[in-house]
């Protein structure tokens, strides 16, 4: 094993589910710890802080939504990338989980194949970039950083949620569809819902706290999709 591989963390109660997930990601050139319930995962992102964590939304005991909660308000992990690997496909759950702060969202059966690509592109979207920092008004987005304020505070974001309004600082006043956001910030090929797209500007917008009137602000264009309006 590369000794500088991205160590993920899969944790589900299903000892096959892990295993599959775990074969695929060893094989793709990660190194992978595994945690059969919340508890355990808990303890091991404590132990040891892993790259990225796979985690199972329904276990006994420490449940998946719990252990998201928790990565999400403790300052050490609070930008923890986390795919949620779920057997929950409505969109109520997909919704509730990347509202409480998951990057991405997998239902089961998966494609390991898949998973380990989503785990990559997540990855991808974390690591420090060499752009210089970008200003738009009272908005301040340090991309190499991966750094965001409002009037020189600082905001907390989620890895997908500080890509998105990336891109969108990047492009100020052009408009994009949701199926173009998909695309650019998500890598999405069409098995993921525009719905998501909705709930990340909805909480990008809450989090930055600016007057949905004024510049700067993340604009609906309605019939077509957000722009940045600097």
């Amino acid at each position: 094993m590369d000794p500088g591989a991205s160590r993920v963390l899969v944790v589900d109660d299903d000892e096959a589910v892990r295993t599959l997930a775990s074969w695929q990601l060893e094989s793709d050139g990660f190194a992978v710890d595994q945690a059969a319930d919340g508890a355990e995962a808990l303890g091991a992102i404590a132990a040891a802080r892993p790259d990225l964590v796979v985690l199972d939304l329904t276990m006994p005991g420490v449940g998946g939504l719990d252990v998201l909660r928790r990565v999400r308000t403790a300052p050490a992990t609070e930008s923890l990338p986390v795919i949620v690997l779920s057997g929950r496909s409505g969109e109520t759950d997909r919704i509730v989980g990347l509202d409480l702060g998951a990057d991405d969202y997998l239902v089961k059966p998966f494609s390991p194949g898949e998973l380990a690509a989503r785990v990559r592109s997540v990855l991808r979207r974390a690591r420090p970039a060499t752009a210089a920092p970008v200003t738009a008004g009272r908005l301040r987005v340090d991309v190499a950083a991966r750094e965001t304020a409002v009037d020189g505070d600082p905001v907390e974001l989620t890895a997908r949620e500080f890509d998105l309004l990336a891109f969108l600082v990047a492009h100020p006043r052009q408009v994009f569809t949701r199926a173009q956001l998909l695309a650019q910030v998500w890598c999405s090929e069409g098995w993921q819902s525009e719905a998501t797209v909705t709930e990340h500007v909805h909480r990008l917008r809450h989090k930055l706290g600016l007057d949905p009137a004024a510049p700067p602000r993340i604009r609906t264009v309605r019939g077509v999709g957000y722009q940045l309006d600097p």
